[in-house]
């Protein structure tokens, strides 16, 4: 399954044009089957589409860990995965659609689930909120041959332990769940990093995977603001290699002198 497409463009500049060869990123549809029934088609990039199926059924509640999960396979020509689990699941009557690039799809009610509280969780420097950034574009490799591609990773602290790219942010937090369900990495505390918008479902994924900070490149949205002061998330945004901004629990963030202003 190919992520990416050749294609020409013509590039003008200074009034003339240029026609130049380059990549784009491919999204397609891709049918999840639960238990031989058709249950949704999601909008993805045909990567990681396994554990992009188990991150999505973990992230709705209807599994708890991948001994629920019998077997998961995609199907030979990559427009459906088939999902059979151990028990009985009821598909929901609607689904309704989120604030996610390429209309994200949830069964949760808008205010979504209960979030269990971080207490504890992870700190980190200044310092380590920037080369973590820097860390999160290294592992940009879809990015880098054609934009238009969200990344999110999951950190100890140190490493980006596993990643995931997609056309749609929404499901690259799936993606991640999945494969940490999958291959279960050693993590004494979870840090979660993406390029995307935090929107109130992006924080819900990221508190149901147990991250106690949330790292992005951009801003979040006033629910996810409600949702990470509640459960106890770190949650900043903006994160460049040298400033970033904390808007919940700045605690966890050592070494920093704060200054209040006015």
């Amino acid at each position: 399954m190919k992520t990416t497409k050749p294609i020409e463009y013509t590039w003008f500049r200074n009034g003339t044009g240029e026609v130049v060869p380059a990549e784009v990123i491919v999204e397609k549809p891709v049918s999840l089957t639960i238990n031989g029934e058709a249950w949704l088609t999601l909008m993805c990039t045909p990567i990681h589409l396994e554990a992009l199926a188990v991150g999505f059924l973990y992230n709705e509640g209807f599994i708890t860990s991948m001994d629920e999960v019998a077997e998961v396979r995609t199907c030979e020509n990559g427009d459906n995965v088939d999902v059979w689990l151990t028990h009985s699941v009821e598909q929901p009557k609607n689904w309704r659609k989120t604030s996610g690039c390429t209309g994200g799809v949830t069964s949760q009610t808008e205010s979504g689930p209960q979030t269990a509280r971080q207490a504890n969780g992870a700190s980190v420097t200044p310092a380590q909120v920037s080369a973590l950034a820097a860390k999160l574009f290294d592992a940009q490799d879809l990015y880098k041959q054609t934009g238009g591609v969200h990344t999110s990773a999951l950190s100890d602290g140190e490493n980006i332990l596993l990643a995931a790219e997609d056309i749609g942010r929404h499901n690259t937090l799936d993606k991640i769940a999945g494969l940490y369900l999958m291959h279960k990495p050693a993590l004494a505390h979870k840090i979660l990093l993406t390029t995307g918008r935090i929107s109130s479902e992006m924080i819900q994924k990221a508190a149901k995977i147990g991250a106690s900070i949330v790292i992005s490149r951009t801003s979040p949205s006033s629910l996810s603001v409600e949702i990470a002061e509640n459960a106890g998330i770190t949650l900043i945004g903006y994160a460049r290699r040298d400033r970033f901004t904390v808007y919940t629990h700045p605690h966890r963030i050592l070494e920093i002198e704060r200054v209040a202003q006015g």
